[in-house]
């Protein structure tokens, strides 16, 4: 996807893929353009528990499997915990007086100097450049 834009999603994004619900158009919309190449899409590795956690709870364990090899096929850069994107949260909870959770993925769009789209309004609807679907 070389020269694709990276941008990065909170999971509230993520549980828009398989709950119908406002904003799920705008972020199936963000797969498509992942999946098309026009998009690169990144995320903390807590993405995937939060996703996951919804999708068992929504779905059951065994379409929740499903959900899984749809993110596992889809190629996503999965960033873990490390010094930058801790530090970068920390000052994200600094500034926005958010949970730790909630800072990740907008702490990992600081670190990569790339767009944040989230569906948690509550979360991150104060925080600068946030695109808030849904």
């Amino acid at each position: 996807m070389g020269d694709a834009t990276t941008i990065v999603l909170d999971a509230s994004v993520g549980v828009k893929w398989f709950r119908s619900e406002a904003g799920s158009d705008a972020a199936v919309g963000l797969l498509a353009e992942h999946a098309a190449g026009e998009a690169e899409i990144a995320v903390p590795s807590l993405f995937l528990y939060e996703v996951m956690s919804v999708a068992i709870r929504w779905l059951g364990p065994q379409e929740a499997r499903g959900v899984w090899r749809d993110i596992e096929d889809s190629g996503f850069t999965i960033y873990g915990v490390g010094t930058a994107l801790v530090a970068s949260a920390l000052d994200v909870v600094e500034e926005h007086g958010c949970d730790f959770y909630d800072a990740q993925a907008p702490a990992l769009a600081r670190v990569l100097g790339a767009p944040f789209f989230s569906a948690d309004r509550r979360a991150h609807g104060d925080i600068p450049g946030a695109t808030i679907i849904g």
